[in-house]
């Protein structure tokens, strides 16, 4: 089965996550990469690209990349997400990189670092548990 992102997000993600109007640039075996296009909606006061958009990109990147892995969408749940944030994003888009640590029968682990220009802004931990 061949992997199409654009068709998992459209029949899989509620419609505030598609409105963050993410583009999968690259999904592989395991890995994803997607942008976060930049959208004044997403900023908070100060300007800065939001933590929230940033957690539900980094979320939504980990599930393509374990339908990668898996040759297609599972339905999955997330168990764990920890981020922590390193520099504000201010009027540019963020490439969101994941990269399946461990992929087990009912569990994903993965590592998902945002960046801007090759520089980390944030760096995400997540677990998620394969439901289908």
């Amino acid at each position: 089965m061949t992997v199409k992102p654009d068709e998992i997000l459209r029949d899989n993600f509620a419609p505030w996550v598609l409105d963050l109007g993410l583009v999968p640039e690259e999904v592989g075996d395991g890995t994803a990469v997607l942008r976060l296009p930049w959208n004044d909606r997403l900023a908070r006061e100060g300007g800065a690209l939001s933590g929230q958009a940033l957690m539900a990109a980094a979320d939504t990147a980990v599930v393509l990349a374990v339908a990668g892995a898996k040759g297609g969408f599972v339905p999955m749940t997330t168990v764990q997400l920890n981020t922590s944030f390193q520099r504000p994003v201010v009027g540019k888009d963020v490439l969101v990189h994941v990269e399946l640590s461990k992929l087990g029968r009912s569990l994903a682990f993965a590592e998902i670092d945002m960046t801007v220009d090759s520089a980390t802004v944030a760096h995400a931990s997540a677990v998620y548990a394969i439901i289908g």
